[in-house]
């Protein structure tokens, strides 16, 4: 019953923050919800769901994917009910609602199961032989998210010549000076078009604007920190992440996550 946590911080697009399967599934409420977008799906048995007070049944080869804070709960049917199941993070993590149509709740069919069950598996394969390559398995992340997506040549997007040429040098400077003042005007004078023009081209890959690929990967990074050095002040956390004003590090976050970065530390 293999489950895996990422430890690493988050430098790619889209990446698991927990992944397992042939797992004994057990019963779970989460009346505020998870922080990240989740999917289940059953492999044996018979569990289940209910999400915002509506129950479904969740048969072998049937799952759910659940956006962020929404309430659910789960409970096995028959003896013993095996799951799969991962959670989706990443640098890019407030574009998958994009990619997912803004759909809160999504059943999957018995070929997208197979197809996720399938690429779960891969994945699984690589925590088991470490190091992780950490690139193909962020390719495998987004591989599942596309099983939910209507677009048909999404996995075509990412080698785009445009992509590489003044998306991928943004995306890089974005991660490795989040920390720092950075504007839209700054990093698009870097690979020579209009700030307007390389919005549209993020637009166009990732869903969102160049200002939300910055917030989004600032608040995750914060995220990090607030997991993993439980000591340290969100003034500090703030300061850490790009944010000069923590008051407006507190409204940021809040928008991002539905919560306070205190309510946030908490949940795990």
């Amino acid at each position: 019953m293999p489950i895996y946590f990422r430890n690493a911080p988050v430098r790619e697009p889209f990446i698991y923050d927990s992944i397992g399967n042939h797992w004994l599934q057990d019963a779970t409420s989460r009346p505020n919800g998870y922080p990240f977008y989740h999917y289940l799906q059953t492999e044996s048995g018979c569990g289940r769901i209910t999400i915002q007070g509506k129950s479904y049944l969740l048969h072998e080869q049937e799952g759910v994917l659940i956006a962020p804070s929404i309430r659910h709960s789960y409970l096995a049917q028959t003896p013993e009910w095996y799951t799969c199941f991962c959670t989706f993070s990443g640098t890019v993590e407030g574009s998958i609602s994009k990619i997912l149509n803004n759909r809160p709740i999504l059943f999957t069919t018995k070929e997208q199961c197979r197809n996720i069950r399938a690429l779960l598996q891969d994945a699984i394969q690589l925590f088991e032989h470490p190091p992780v390559n950490i690139p193909v398995l962020s390719v495998n992340c987004y591989q599942v998210l596309l099983q939910f997506s209507d677009v048909p040549d999404g996995q075509k997007l990412l080698s785009d010549p445009l992509y590489l040429r003044y998306v991928a040098p943004v995306i890089e400077e974005i991660e490795t000076r989040y920390s720092l003042p950075l504007t839209v005007a700054q990093l698009s004078r870097q690979v020579f078009v209009t700030p307007q023009y390389l919005s549209r081209l993020f637009q166009r890959f990732l869903g969102c604007s160049v200002y939300e690929y910055l917030m989004t990967c600032r608040i995750n990074r914060a995220k990090e920190l607030l997991l993993t050095a439980p000591r340290m002040e969100v003034q500090e956390i703030a300061a850490q992440t790009g944010f000069s004003d923590p008051s407006h590090f507190i409204a940021m976050f809040r928008k991002n996550t539905g919560r306070t970065p205190l309510e946030f530390r908490k949940i795990k």
